[in-house]
Formats: structure tokens, sequence, C-alpha cells
């Protein structure tokens, strides 16, 4: 658990995912939509993109992800997941126990054919939520 949370951070840094303080990660968003499944069971379709500009901040030190909107969403980290690689993707992914007691799984995804966006991903057996991320 120890060397897995080393080498994220160590990886964070080096893929520049994060404004260092400490061990704590800022990023703003500018979007978010939403993807629900139907009374079948079966994935819909995504919302449409709305506009927003809120704060997300990666505590590694506390072990938790907070995501600043409206409704302040708080999301503890159970597990760091190993980081994944693909042609396209670079993924951190966290299990994670939101403020409601939920557990859900977290990813931070850089699209890397796509000059290096970043997405938070917060999935939910029955919706999955996406912010468009920025480092500050």
């Amino acid at each position: 658990m120890n060397f897995i949370r080393t080498a994220i951070l160590f990886l964070f840094f080096i893929f520049g995912l994060q404004n260092v303080q400490s061990q704590t990660y800022n990023f703003k968003t500018s979007g978010f939509s939403v993807l629900e499944k139907n009374q079948k069971g079966k994935w819909g379709e995504w919302s449409n993109l709305d506009l927003v500009n809120l704060s997300v901040v990666l505590d590694t030190n506390k072990h938790r992800i907070v995501v600043y909107s409206q409704e302040i969403q708080l999301f503890y980290i159970l597990d760091y997941i190993e980081r994944e690689e693909n042609d396209t993707d670079i993924v951190y992914s966290f299990m994670c126990k939101d403020n409601d007691g939920k557990e859900c799984k977290l990813s931070i995804i850089t699209r890397k054919k796509q000059d290096f966006r970043k997405q938070l991903y917060i999935n939910y057996d029955d919706h999955i939520i996406v912010y468009n991320l920025f480092s500050v």
C-alpha cells in the first residue's frame, strides 16, 4: 500500500498532475457530464456538457478527494489502485466511499491523444459523473 502510494505520488510529479503543496494536488474543472442507467439497467446517453468552474483537491495525506461543488462531494480513499497505461490513456484510480457512505471508483485519466487532456470520472453502479480537469 505504501509502495503504491509512493509510486502514484512520484508519477503524479513526473506527469505534472499536481501543484506541489505537501501531498495535495489541486485542479479546476471546466465542464461536467453525467451518464445514467435506465430502468432496464442499460446505459443511456451522456448528458450535454455543462460548463462549471469548480475546485478539486486530491489530498493523499488525508486520503480523500474533494469536489467543491454547490454541495461538497467528499470521497474517502479506501484503496489506491495501480496506475494503468495504454496507447491512449494514463489512468490513476482510487476506490472510495462518498460522504453518503456509498462506494465508488474515482479515476483521473490523462488522454494522451487529446493534448494530454485530464478528466475525473466518478463511477457508481447506476451512474457516472465526468469532470474535465486542468492543473492549477
